[in-house]
């Protein structure tokens, strides 16, 4: 179960940091990162386990660049979560060695092992930036249609401009001219730049996915369903005003479902493990 921890606790920091830092500082985070799996894989006597967590790790962030297309679409993502799954459900208990061999951990949800404590962070981290890139991946994948209002903001631009340079070219018919009417062009009123509004889904969808994991750990079900509820009550208004072709709801659907089954797996996966014993 470890190496099932260590491989989400890879990619969980990868994206992390791939989505914060740029130029130099991403590789000195990359490298500190790095370090801190390994030192935590040998503290529990696992460090061949985190060069292989670590080396998927790499493999993940080139299939699923954050600038472009992925390359094998959503299968990236489905594919770590078999492959996460079938660790923790076929691989058996190993024996224990290192720093914490024997030992139980004290943590609010009860005397937990150090390989099912690996496993919680590797989770968690994975909700953050990774749930992110997951959510994007299967939106490009299905072809989601992004609604105008939230697409890249140099598309709208680019339109715009587009648009002003095709009535700049416009030439006006000299019968359409009235000669008691000065011809002189008047100075056009600046049009107001759009309202882009609050952009907080980066912050909305790992708050969201953590909230979820934490409740259904918890079981409390009835507050779960009822901010699940309260998410699309919330965004009714906006998604009634959608056109013909429903690529606002369809874009809402699609990223809340996937994100939400981000969160009940990780919750899933954790309970399951806890109950084999680990």
């Amino acid at each position: 179960m470890i190496l099932a921890g260590l491989i989400l606790l890879s990619v969980g920091l990868a994206d992390v940091l791939r989505r914060f830092l740029r130029g130099r500082a991403l590789w000195i985070g990359i490298a500190v990162a790095g370090v801190l799996v390994l030192v935590l894989a040998t503290l529990g006597g696992a460090y061949l386990y985190a060069v292989v967590g670590l080396a998927l790790a790499a493999l993940w962030v080139w299939l699923l660049p954050l600038d472009g297309r992925p390359r094998l679409s959503f299968w990236p993502a489905a594919l770590l979560a078999v492959l996460v799954v079938a660790l923790v459900a076929f691989l058996p208990a190993r024996v224990m060695t290192g720093l914490f061999a024997g030992r139980w951990l004290a943590t609010p949800f009860g005397s937990i092992g150090f390989d099912l404590l690996v496993l919680g962070l590797g989770v968690f981290a994975v909700l953050l930036e990774t749930g992110n890139v997951i959510v994007r991946a299967a939106l490009l994948g299905e072809r989601a249609e992004i609604p105008a209002d939230i697409a890249p903001e140099h598309e709208g631009q680019g339109a715009g401009a587009s648009a002003g340079a095709v009535a700049g070219l416009v030439a006006v018919p000299p019968s359409a001219v009235d000669p008691g009417v000065p011809t002189a062009s008047e100075p056009t009123p600046p049009v107001p730049a759009a309202d882009q509004g609050f952009r907080g889904g980066r912050l909305i969808g790992p708050l969201e996915r953590v909230i979820v994991l934490l409740l259904t750990l918890f079981a409390a079900y009835p507050l779960l369903a009822a901010m699940l509820a309260a998410k699309g009550i919330v965004r009714f208004p906006e998604i009634s005003r959608d056109g013909v072709n429903g690529g606002r709801a369809e874009y809402f659907l699609v990223g809340s479902l996937v994100s939400w089954v981000v969160a009940l797996g990780g919750a899933l996966l954790l309970w399951w493990a806890a109950r084999a014993g680990f």
